[in-house]
């Protein structure tokens, strides 16, 4: 990484860089020889006084004070991805959110306020592709208000690593006491070597436009199975659900709760596979795959190309499946919940 000029270190950003993606250099420890240096990239959020804010890819804010610092540039804006369909954080974030759809729904400029009687974190936030057409503050409390009179926690779901993600917003909403409950990635790929992966044994996987009573006991997202549950994984371009039957031998047949499941919902190019849920007795049998194999092959006879999925950063046995079925992390997504 270079950060000379003529042989010296020298810091090249100012505050007017906000907003902007850089690589800075800073120095823990005394100026004798014994210190280290650091090497920190990514959105410049804040330089507050003494203070430099940067957001990492993760979401994770990194505070350094301005004294410590001894270089720093501008660097490009997002880096060239090494693999997986091309694609850019305003279309797939809009190609998920079509894939999610709450019961409810209100613009507040670019923000698209979401509300499903409290049924996961997603259809239940703020989905901000733009800005609120006033000032921050104001948004908020707008926010606040909306989710309030619904007996909903306030939640604005935010994204960075990408171009034109929101890594500003995140830090505008730490600073007012918003806290990240949960952070994800949207990870995406080719359909193609999904859908001609190696078989699973003789696994018969069964494909329906709608969930049926015994898919939703496997899947048990939710506290109460009502309409608005049905809805939110009913709506979409396209929509198909996935089952694989428990053995007879280990429960009542096809219509008992199956072995494992999933859910894909086709649009346009892109096939987003959500609800993957196996029989934890029934794990490292391929079942997992063998749903997202039959799901991958609809999508393609529907005129897909391209996958995405989203997992949570700290769920280290899906990470592990995703990256072996060739998925590469585009971005992270965040769920700030108001104080």
């Amino acid at each position: 990484m270079e950060f000379t000029a003529g042989g010296r270190l020298e810091v090249r950003i100012t505050p007017a860089d906000v907003g902007k993606r850089v690589s800075v250099r800073r120095l823990t420890g005394a100026f004798d020889g014994t210190g280290k240096f650091t090497d920190t990239v990514g959105v410049l959020t804040s330089w507050d006084g003494d203070v430099v804010l940067i957001t990492r890819r993760t979401g994770e804010t990194v505070r350094i004070a301005e004294s410590s610092l001894v270089a720093g540039k501008v660097v490009p804006s997002a880096p060239a991805r090494r693999r997986g369909p091309a694609a850019s954080f305003p279309e797939l974030a809009r190609v998920a959110a079509r894939a999610w759809q709450p019961v409810e729904r209100e613009a507040l400029g670019e923000w698209e306020l979401r509300a499903s009687a409290g049924f996961t974190r997603r259809a239940n936030s703020v989905l901000p592709l733009g800005g609120p057409e006033m000032p921050l503050d104001d948004a908020l409390e707008r926010v606040r208000s909306w989710y309030g009179q619904r007996g909903l926690p306030a939640y604005v779901q935010t994204a960075t690593g990408a171009e034109g993600t929101q890594e500003r917003l995140c830090a505008e909403l730490e600073a007012r006491g918003w806290t990240r409950e949960v952070t994800a990635e949207l990870r995406i790929g080719a359909l193609a070597p999904l859908a001609d992966g190696p078989p699973a044994g003789a696994t018969a996987v069964r494909l329906d436009r709608a969930c049926d009573e015994a898919w939703l006991r496997r899947y048990q997202r939710f506290q109460e199975p009502g309409p608005h549950v049905l809805t939110v994984l009913g709506a979409g371009p396209s929509v198909w659900f996935a089952s694989v039957a428990e053995e007879a031998s280990e429960g009542d047949g096809a219509g008992g709760v199956p072995a494992a499941i999933g859910r894909c919902v086709v649009d346009g190019r892109w096939a987003g596979f959500m609800a993957v849920e196996v029989d934890p007795a029934r794990r490292r049998q391929g079942l997992a795959s063998a749903v997202m194999r039959a799901l991958a092959a609809r999508a393609l006879e529907e005129g897909a190309s391209a996958a995405w999925l989203q997992v949570e950063s700290d769920n280290e046995a899906a990470g592990a499946l995703y990256d072996g079925l060739g998925f590469a992390t585009h971005h992270h997504y965040h769920h700030f919940r108001a104080a």
